[in-house]
Order: structure tokens, then C-alpha cells, then sequence
């Protein structure tokens, strides 16, 4: 009897504890995610556009380029497992995957590389970041394994920008039609887009590298502040990044069924000035505008003080970063004083043109009230995101915006003539090209400050805040970036505990 009794017991505890064991492997079991995003992209191309949505969707999740940055900011091997740099800095040889194939079985190889390379410097390129390739000379492809990339001059950044989602490698069969249908060589391939709604990925099978553990990933679009907390508490989003309802988080941070982090963004927020339209185009009325700009009024108004300030173009978490915050203190008076001696002593009325991001919009208000106590009357206008880039970004058509720069090291913009911001500094690209013929750290950190402290004395924008990467997820969700060294939302990591 006592070995029946025995026996039972252990059976049913064997019996038990297989439930409970199964019962715990199905609560991990779970292989899908829906991630939330405030913007969805106005198409899913990261060659063919600037808007930081297209990488956040795409980036390392679909496309791959030759070099990818990890979650810390490090370059690690992409579509290319290795490579190697000439003593001159000018020659590249990048050693590709063996077996990577595109979603629609094309090969992944050199002549994709080459295609990918000479389409995104070539005449007709319209690809958002089309300096990255300018110092490129040549593309050869001596077998379907490496290309060699001879550069014209030495370039410091070059890998950082093959790194770039704009650098992503696509097929010759099918470049044409990556904005609706995008085709990859990526861990996961396009299912569907719901306009207005959500962007789908699925495991792809044949993926050659790791696997992730997640078969579904769902991108899903809510621009509203209070859409997006009602989303959280609801579940029918798993984890928003770059979350903008910044009054929400100490409830969420005191749920222990979520997990908030704050990291660092390479998002410089600015209020963008068109410095070729009057009465912009006189440095006397940026450095007012910059006067009567109280910057923790701002940060503590619209990030609830998740945000660091900053005095020119430059993310102070990265080596280079020059404090210029005390240049322009909050001083009304000296604002005054400055639009009078530019001939403005009634001030003057200008547009505010204002994209979808709570900061923005938030920001704008705050923005345009503290102008106004100077004289500088604002008529805010508000634009779906479509209409922002087409307009201000294309078009150049606006007085002043608010957009953060999100794209890594991207102070080179203020080089470029045909730049939205419309400045003109032969100094600045004097800077620049000595910049990108400099290799030393040291040396280009010394060029980097230059370059920060000629933007915030010409006052070429509101230098205002760094966008803060906010996320607030399901607790049980791992592997997310805290972090945002460039703009992407790479899931390929990402599991259920």
C-alpha cells in the first residue's frame, strides 16, 4: 500500500509538475510582437527617402547593408561578414556572406553590392543621404564573394555610413518596387501593409544567419498621445518606441506589468529656420530668437524633463561634444534688444510649420508662446507628415519648424547648399572637407568642435534638446533597444521571457 501511495503521489506530482512545466512553456511560448510607432512611413524604401520611419520598419529587420550597427553603436558584420581597409584609407574589400539570397531567391552577392553602391551615387539617385557615397570612385567585384570600393579621398566615416539603413543593399529585380513590396535580404520578410495602419513581417525561413526567435512582428501607427497609452493598457500593442505621452510615465512606471526605459537618441531637436527668408537671413534675429528660447521651459513642458539641452548640432553623450549651452542664456531682453537693432522693435509675424510628433506639436506651442513675449508673433500651422517633407523638407517652403534630427553624425548637413535649412557658410565647408580627409580621432573630434561652436555663433537654428528614446513595453519582453544609435527598431533579437 505504501509503495501504491508512493507511486501515485509521485505520478501525480509527475503529472503536476508536467502541467505546470507545460503551462509555463506555453506563457513563453509566445512568438509574435506588436511594437507602436508615432509615424508611419510614407513608404518602405530606406534608399529612396529621408524619413526615419522607413529605417525604424526596415532596418536590419528587411534590408541589410554591407556594415550594421549593433544596439551599442558598434559596427559589426551586416551583408558582409568581414572586410579589410588599405593603409591610405581609400580601398575597402568586403567579403560577403556565402549563401545570403534576397526574399525572392536572387543572390546576395557582389553584382547586388555593385547595383546597390552605383545606384545611391549615381545622376539619377534619389536617395536621401546621397553624400554617404560621393567619395566613392569605384565599385569592382572581382568574384561573386567581395567587392572592392576605391574611395577618392579618405573618408572617416565611410563604413559608419555603408552602415546606414540608406546603404541597405538591394536587387536588381526588384529596387524598383521596394516602396510598396520591399525585398530584402533580411531575417524577415514583408507580409502586408494596412495604409494607416500597420506594416507586417514575417520569419523568413531562409534567412543564412541566426534566426530570431519572433515569427510575426507587426508595426502599428498611432500618432495620438492618448491612442498611444490606451494601446498599452489594452495590449493591443506590446511595446511603443519613442513613446511621446511623457505625463503617462510614472503610471506606467509603477505597473509592474510594463518596463520603461530612457536612452539616448541621436534626435538634435531643433526649431529649423529658413536662413535664406527674411527676416531670418540676419544673424541678429536668430541670436534673438535663441535668447527667448528658455530651453528648460521646453524640456520640462514637453519630455517632462526626460531631455538634455544643447547649444549647436552635436549629441553630448558622443565624443567631439562641445557644451554651447551657455551662449545664448533665456535673456528676453537681450532678444529685444537684438530684434530693435535688426529693425524690428515691434517684432514681426511669421509661420510655424509643424509635423505630427507630440514633441513637435507641443513643443511648437511653447515655442511660439515664448516668442511672442518678445514680439515674434507665430501662426502655427500643423501638416501631416507627407505634407511636412514635400513642403518644408523638399520644398524648402517655410519660415521656421520643429523636427528632431535623428540621423547619426549628421552635422555634414550644414554643408550641403541644397539643404532645407538654406545656409550658406564657406567656412563650415571648409571645415567639412578638411573633416573628411582626416582620420586621427583626436583630429576630428578638434574639427567636430569648430564645426559646432561656427553653427551656434551663426545661430543657424534653435539648438534645443536631445529627443530622448522613451519605450514602454510588456515586462516580459526582452532584447529591445534602450538605446537609439540610428534609426531603427531591430527586432531580430527581441524575445518573450
Amino acid at each position: 500500500m505504501m509503495n501504491r501511495a508512493r507511486s501515485f503521489a509521485v505520478a501525480t506530482g509527475v503529472f503536476a509538475l508536467a502541467l505546470v512545466g507545460g503551462a509555463a512553456a506555453w506563457a513563453q511560448a509566445r512568438t509574435d510582437l506588436v511594437i507602436g510607432m508615432s509615424l508611419e512611413p510614407p513608404h518602405l524604401d530606406p534608399t529612396a527617402g529621408a524619413a526615419a520611419a522607413i529605417k525604424e520598419v526596415t532596418y536590419a529587420n528587411l534590408f541589410e547593408s554591407l556594415v550594421r550597427v549593433d544596439s551599442s553603436g558598434a559596427l559589426v558584420p551586416g551583408l558582409a561578414e568581414g572586410w579589410t581597409v588599405a593603409d591610405d584609407g581609400k580601398t575597402y574589400r568586403f567579403t560577403l556572406r556565402p549563401n545570403a539570397k534576397f526574399h525572392d531567391g536572387a543572390p546576395g552577392d557582389a553584382a547586388a553590392v555593385k547595383f546597390s553602391l552605383d545606384r545611391a551615387r549615381g545622376a539619377e539617385s534619389v536617395n536621401g543621404q546621397k553624400g554617404y557615397f560621393a567619395s566613392i570612385a569605384s565599385v569592382e567585384t572581382p568574384d561573386p564573394r567581395s567587392v572592392v570600393v576605391t574611395l577618392s579621398r579618405p573618408d572617416g566615416l565611410f563604413l559608419f555610413h555603408m552602415a546606414a539603413g540608406d546603404a541597405a543593399i538591394v536587387s536588381p529585380t526588384s529596387a524598383a518596387t521596394n516602396k510598396q513590396k520591399p525585398i530584402g535580404t533580411g531575417p524577415f520578410t514583408f507580409d502586408r501593409w494596412a495604409a494607416g495602419d500597420r506594416v507586417v513581417l514575417t520569419r523568413n525561413p531562409e534567412y543564412d544567419g541566426p534566426k530570431p526567435a519572433l515569427e510575426r512582428v507587426s508595426f502599428r501607427f498611432i500618432s495620438d498621445a492618448a491612442a498611444q497609452i490606451a494601446s498599452l493598457k489594452a495590449g493591443d500593442v506590446d511595446a511603443f518606441v519613442q513613446f511621446n505621452a511623457f505625463e503617462a510615465l510614472p503610471e506606467f512606471r509603477n505597473d509592474p506589468k510594463f518596463a520603461v526605459t530612457v536612452g539616448t537618441t541621436e534626435g538634435e531637436t531643433l526649431l529649423s529656420t529658413n536662413n535664406a527668408r527674411k527676416p531670418f537671413d540676419d544673424v541678429r534675429v536668430r541670436r534673438a530668437m535663441a535668447h527667448a528660447i528658455d530651453r528648460k521651459t521646453l524640456i520640462d513642458g514637453v519630455l517632462y524633463g526626460n531631455g538634455v539641452p544643447i547649444g549647436s548640432h552635436f549629441p553630448p553623450h558622443r565624443a567631439g561634444y562641445v557644451d554651447l549651452t551657455g551662449l545664448y542664456p533665456y535673456d528676453p531682453a537681450k532678444a529685444k534688444a537684438l530684434l530693435a537693432e535688426a529693425g524690428y522693435p515691434n517684432g514681426f509675424d511669421a509661420t510655424l510649420r509643424l509635423p505630427p510628433p507630440p514633441y513637435a506639436r507641443r513643443g511648437g506651442e511653447l515655442v511660439a508662446a515664448l516668442l511672442a513675449e518678445v514680439g515674434i508673433r507665430l501662426t502655427i500651422e500643423p501638416m501631416e507628415w507627407a505634407s511636412w517633407l514635400d513642403k518644408v523638407f523638399k520644398g524648402k517652403d517655410y519660415d521656421l519648424t520643429m523636427i528632431a534630427h535623428t540621423e547619426p553624425l549628421d552635422i555634414d548637413v550644414y554643408a550641403r547648399d541644397s539643404y532645407y535649412f538654406n545656409y550658406r557658410s564657406a567656412a563650415f565647408v571648409r571645415l567639412e572637407e578638411e573633416l573628411n580627409r582626416t582620420q586621427d580621432p583626436a583630429a576630428r573630434n578638434a574639427l567636430y568642435g569648430q564645426q559646432q561652436r561656427l553653427l551656434a555663433d551663426d545661430a543657424v537654428n534653435g539648438f534645443l534638446f536631445m529627443l530622448p528614446a522613451v519605450t514602454v513595453q510588456n515586462a516580459k519582453i526582452s532584447g529591445l533597444w534602450v538605446n537609439r544609435p540610428i534609426q531603427a527598431n531591430d527586432v531580430t533579437g527581441v524575445t518573450w521571457k
